[in-house]
């Protein structure tokens, strides 16, 4: 097995692990976390396809050993996807903050519990409009 199989193997589970956490996975944090998961699988992917070309380039003596322009497309990629996360995790926060939410798990607001007083008897009334 090769590096370049080795490389595309594990970017393909990557994929995989992704797929599966942004099917199955309730939370929005999790689904937050398989689209990254997903996204740097496909980054690893690409840089593999970059440096088999290059590869084949340097073989026939006639390029360097792996095309620039996929790189710099993923570096680019990788800071682009650090932003929309930052930004998808602050609206997440946000978004818990203002639904009364405890935590970023989950579907179901947790509205606060509205506790009822317990009736008063007649005793209690009778007691309390005696005492200054």
């Amino acid at each position: 097995m090769t590096g370049p199989t080795l490389y595309g193997l594990c970017a393909a589970a990557l994929i995989g692990l992704g797929l599966y956490g942004l099917i199955c996975q309730p939370g929005v944090l999790r689904k937050i976390l398989a689209f990254n998961l997903i996204g740097s699988g496909v980054f690893l992917l690409f840089g593999v396809i970059a440096r088999r070309g290059g590869g084949v380039l340097a073989l026939a003596g006639s390029g360097s050993d792996g095309d620039p322009v996929p790189q710099a497309l993923i570096i680019t990629g990788l800071v682009v996807a650090f932003a929309a996360t930052a930004i998808a995790v602050a609206l997440l926060v946000r978004l818990a903050e203002t639904s009364c939410r405890g935590t970023l798990e989950g579907d179901e607001p947790h509205a606060p519990a509205l506790t009822q007083a317990p009736a008063l008897t007649k005793d209690q009334t009778d007691s309390s409009e005696r005492t200054p």
